[in-house]
């Protein structure tokens, strides 16, 4: 789906993927401490949000501008100093140059190509801070056959072995396993990914 598609999906309902941040994510990110955050494929901005409340100074960033108009609209019924730690990107994050080095970032069901996905993901492990987190959630290559919702396409899908071994020259890899998820339907299959950069070695 191209920027157009992903627009006409967020008119289609108040709120896609709905308010409360993903559990995954949550819980992965509970007790790291504040810092700075980049939130890449955004959608309506329920990760940002969420992290911003915690205290991060977030930067969301989705190539739907209609996604990001209602993530504004969203974060403009909080605090003033929840909103005001967010800035919104209308940009494609497989092509945006990261900036200032990051805390944590977060890459929660982005679906593109896995060349695409692949390349994004070393650029994001690039960008993080020392000690820095990675967390990775996306719909898992079984769910199609197994679980329940999100892409049929494979080149789409994640897993969580190939995440790890792409990543683990670059990051310390914590977790990269299967999740189930509770939907209306059977559980769905998610894969997971939780990885650190090495803080720099003290001599």
């Amino acid at each position: 789906m191209d920027a157009g598609d992903w627009d006409q999906r967020y008119r289609s309902s108040a709120l896609v993927w709905g308010a409360p941040p993903n559990t995954v994510v949550a819980e992965l990110c509970w007790d790291l401490p504040p810092g700075r955050a980049l939130d890449l494929g955004c959608g309506e901005g329920r990760h940002a949000i969420w992290l911003a409340e915690r205290g991060w100074t977030v930067t969301a960033i989705d190539f739907s501008q209609v996604a990001i108009d209602k993530a504004r609209t969203v974060a403009s019924r909080t605090n003033r100093s929840v909103r005001n730690r967010i800035t919104w990107h209308c940009a494609d994050v497989t092509t945006i140059e990261f900036e200032d080095p990051a805390d944590l970032i977060v890459v929660a069901y982005l679906h593109v190509r896995s060349i695409e996905r692949s390349e994004l993901l070393r650029r994001a492990a690039d960008a993080l801070a020392p000690a820095g987190t990675l967390v990775v959630v996306g719909h898992d290559v079984r769910n199609p056959t197994e679980g329940y919702g999100g892409p049929d396409d494979p080149d789409v899908l994640y897993d969580p072995d190939e995440l790890g071994t792409e990543l683990e020259d670059l990051l310390d890899v914590r977790i990269a396993e299967l999740r189930r998820r509770l939907t209306e339907g059977r559980d769905a299959i998610d894969a997971v990914l939780l990885a650190f950069r090495p803080p720099p070695v003290v001599d």
